[in-house]
C-alpha cells in the first residue's frame, strides 16, 4: 500500500464568530480560497497536479452549501481541472477530509490530494443546516439525545472533575496559546486573511484571553445547568447513566471551545508525485480510525478512538511524542487525560480550542497542521490527532515526521 505524505499545511487564523469578528466579512468560499491559494502558490503546484480536494464544512447550507470545495477549486485558481467534495463528520470534519484524501493516494487511485475544513460560523449559524437528532424522536430518545455542554458537564460528574479542574485546564490552554503566539510557532502555517483590496484583515488568533484567570473564570455562571432543568436533560442524562444521582454543571463559556471562523488545508501525495513536483515530504500519514462511542456521554470519543488507531499502527502510548485532543470542553480533555494517564505536558502544547476557538469544519485540519510544526520545532517524531464529535463518535490520526 503507498504511503500518503504530507508535503505542506496551512491555516487562516481564527476569528471571532460574531458580527464585529475581525473576518465576518469574508465568506466561507473566501476564507477556503485562502487556504486552498496558499498551498498553490508555497508549492508551485500545477492544476493538473491535484486529484481530489477534500474539504468539511458541517453546516454547508446558504453561501457555504453546494460542494463548496468545488467552488474554491475554481475561485483558488486551481479551475476546472481540481474537482473537490465537501463531508461532514460534525466536529472531526476537518480530519477526516485529510484522512480521506490520503485514503485515496494509499489505496493508490490517485497521486496527490488537499484535504481540509471551512467553516464561517458567524455567517452561517451553528446548526443552520439542522437535522434529526435532536428533533426527531426516533433517534433523539434511543441516543439520550442531550446538547454537547450537557454532556460535557455529564462526564465532569461520573470521572470526577471540579469546576476549579475545568477551569485550571482553560487557564492552562490561554497560557499555552499566547506564549505560542509570543515564540512564533505558528508563523510557518499562518495564512492572513485579506479583504477584497489586499488589505490584512486579520493575520492572528483573535479569540484568545491571555489575561484569563481562576478567579476571573470563577465570576461565570454555569451554561448549561437552566436549560438542563428546564428542558429535562439532567433527567435524561441521569436516564443514561443512573449511576449519577445529579449533574454537576462546571462548564461555561471561558472553559468550553470558542464560536470562530477559520479554514485549513493539507497537501498529501505519494512519494512520486511529491518527487515528480519537486516537493520534500515533512510526515507521513501512520494509521487513522473512526469509531462510534456512547452518545450519551458523546464527549468520550477521542479515549476509545485512540485506543482503535493505536492497535491498527501497532504502536503503544509510549510510542507517541505529542497529543492534539481538541478542546471542545475542559472534561474532553482532562477524560482523555485521565484514561491513558497521560502527562498533560504532551496534550496540547500549544494551547486549544478553549483559547483559540474551533471553526467546526476546519479545525481537525488545523490540529494535524499544528501537531506537525510542534514536531518539527522541538525535533519530535510522532504525533496522535483526534476530536471528539457529536452523536458519540471520535476520529484519530498518528502522523510521522520524516
Amino acid at each position: 500500500m503507498p504511503d500518503a505524505f504530507i508535503f505542506d499545511a496551512v491555516r487562516t487564523p481564527r476569528g471571532r464568530g460574531k458580527p464585529d469578528g475581525a473576518l465576518h466579512e469574508v465568506s466561507s468560499l473566501g476564507l477556503a480560497t485562502t487556504v486552498l491559494r496558499a498551498l498553490r502558490s508555497r508549492n508551485r503546484l500545477e492544476s493538473t497536479l491535484i486529484d481530489d480536494i477534500v474539504l468539511g464544512c458541517v453546516d454547508p447550507v446558504g453561501e457555504a452549501g453546494g460542494d463548496i470545495a468545488r467552488a474554491a477549486a475554481i475561485t483558488s485558481g486551481f479551475g476546472a481541472d481540481a474537482p473537490g467534495v465537501q463531508i461532514n463528520r460534525f466536529c472531526a470534519s476537518g480530519l477526516d477530509a485529510v484522512n480521506f484524501a490520503a485514503a485515496q493516494i494509499m489505496a493508490g487511485q490517485h497521486d496527490m490530494t488537499i484535504g481540509g475544513g471551512v467553516e464561517s460560523m458567524s455567517r452561517v449559524g451553528i446548526g443552520a443546516s439542522g437535522g434529526a437528532w435532536p428533533v426527531d424522536p426516533a433517534i433523539a430518545i434511543p441516543s439520550f439525545f442531550m446538547p454537547q455542554g450537557v454532556s460535557a458537564d455529564l462526564i465532569a460528574t461520573k470521572y470526577g472533575f471540579t469546576r476549579e479542574d475545568v477551569d485550571a485546564c482553560a487557564v492552562e490552554s490561554q497560557r499555552r496559546a499566547a506564549l505560542a503566539w509570543t515564540e512564533a510557532r505558528f508563523e510557518k502555517s499562518i495564512v492572513p486573511v485579506r479583504d477584497v483590496n489586499g488589505l490584512v484583515l486579520l493575520d492572528r488568533d483573535e479569540h484568545m484571553r491571555p489575561h484569563t484567570s481562576l478567579q476571573s473564570l470563577a465570576a461565570l455562571k454555569p451554561s448549561f445547568s437552566i436549560l438542563a432543568e428546564q428542558a429535562g436533560f439532567n433527567a435524561v442524562a441521569i436516564q443514561a447513566h443512573p449511576e449519577i444521582e445529579a449533574l454537576n454543571h462546571v462548564h461555561h463559556a471561558g472553559n468550553s471551545s470558542g464560536i470562530v471562523d477559520g479554514a485549513a488545508a493539507v497537501l498529501l501525495g505519494s512519494a512520486q508525485a511529491g518527487q515528480a513536483a519537486g516537493l520534500k515530504p515533512r510526515a507521513r500519514i501512520r494509521a487513522f480510525a473512526n469509531i462510534g462511542s456512547d452518545p450519551a456521554l458523546m464527549l468520550t470519543g477521542p479515549v476509545d478512538v485512540t485506543r482503535k488507531v493505536l492497535a491498527r499502527a501497532h504502536m503503544t502510548l509510549a510510542d507517541i511524542d505529542l497529543f492534539e485532543v481538541n478542546e471542545a470542553f475542559a472534561a474532553v480533555v482532562l477524560r482523555f487525560a485521565q484514561a491513558f494517564a497521560l502527562d498533560a505536558a504532551r496534550i496540547n502544547v500549544n494551547g486549544g480550542a478553549i483559547a483559540f476557538g474551533h471553526p467546526l469544519g476546519a479545525t481537525g485540519a488545523m490540529l494535524l497542521g499544528a501537531a506537525l510544526d510542534e514536531l518539527e520545532r522541538t525535533d519530535k517524531t510522532i504525533a496522535l490527532v483526534t476530536l471528539c464529535i457529536g452523536a458519540g463518535q471520535g476520529t484519530a490520526t498518528i502522523i510521522e515526521r520524516v
